[in-house]
């Protein structure tokens, strides 16, 4: 992205950004309510033009390629695919048509390799056991597991996860973040980009942060060089301190003045 910017009348999203990211690499977009970030993802998901700047994705520039030839290429999770899925729709079925890009089983036929594939990464991702059941009877951490299991379903270039864990109670989000992080490790997995506006909820193995506020910029690059409390202060607009345990993140009010 260079000089990217998001106009929405009056309103700009995104303003002066520019963002680049590299083959294999695992970004993290980090910012409070309202900072760009879903905007910014966006547009990576090719779902968005820019008002003003250039997009490329996957060597593709938004405005000159068939978006819709270019999303079979990535794999996006996001709450509003999950608001799309119907209640009755089942786990199995909803994993296994990713590669048709619907919702749900039709008519259509699959190969034993998409089976098969399917049921690989419902197993990986801990609703292998729940593939007969109707999504709607899944709890929130079941639901956002399974987005993720459909997402990969096509074996994408580039993965769009868009705060997967909002919503999730803390074993939920304990469970996500160590399956997040056993795929950040896997070198066989696509280019990621997590989005989310809780340092916790970082899984170990993403390597770079980019820290949004206002729709520009505050710091990008390896994640240990840009979570700081300086950076993240200035991201959230208050006096933030960063600590590190082990391979995890947490951050907390200054309250020492």
């Amino acid at each position: 992205m260079a000089g990217v910017g998001v106009r929405r009348g009056r309103t700009h999203l995104l303003s002066g950004l520019d963002w680049q990211v590299e083959v294999d690499e695992r970004w993290v977009v980090l910012g409070a309510n309202g900072a760009g970030k879903t905007t910014l993802l966006r547009l990576a998901a090719a779902e968005l033009h820019p008002t003003v700047g250039s997009v490329h994705v996957l060597g593709e520039r938004l405005g000159r390629v068939d978006v819709f030839e270019l999303r079979t290429r990535i794999g996006f999770c996001s709450a509003a695919l999950l608001a799309r899925v119907p209640g009755e729709e089942k786990v199995g079925d909803l994993v296994v048509s990713a590669g048709y890009a619907v919702l749900g089983r039709w008519r259509e036929a699959y190969e034993a390799a998409d089976t098969t594939r399917a049921a690989e990464l419902m197993k990986a991702f801990g609703v292998a056991h729940l593939a007969d059941r109707a999504f709607g009877t899944l709890s929130e951490g079941e639901r956002k597991r399974t987005l993720i299991a459909r997402a990969l379903m096509t074996d994408p270039e580039l993965l769009l996860l868009d705060e997967p864990a909002a919503g999730l109670d803390l074993g939920g989000r304990e469970d996500l973040v160590a399956r997040l992080s056993e795929l950040a490790l896997d070198p066989d997995a696509p280019t990621t980009v997590l989005v989310t506006h809780h340092v916790e909820e970082i899984p170990p193995g993403f390597s770079h942060l980019l820290l949004l506020a206002d729709g520009g910029v505050v710091a990008a690059g390896l994640l240990e060089d840009v979570l700081t409390s300086e950076n993240l202060s200035a991201a959230f607009g208050q006096a933030l301190v960063v600590q590190r345990s082990g391979d995890r993140y947490f951050a907390r009010r200054r309250t020492d003045g």
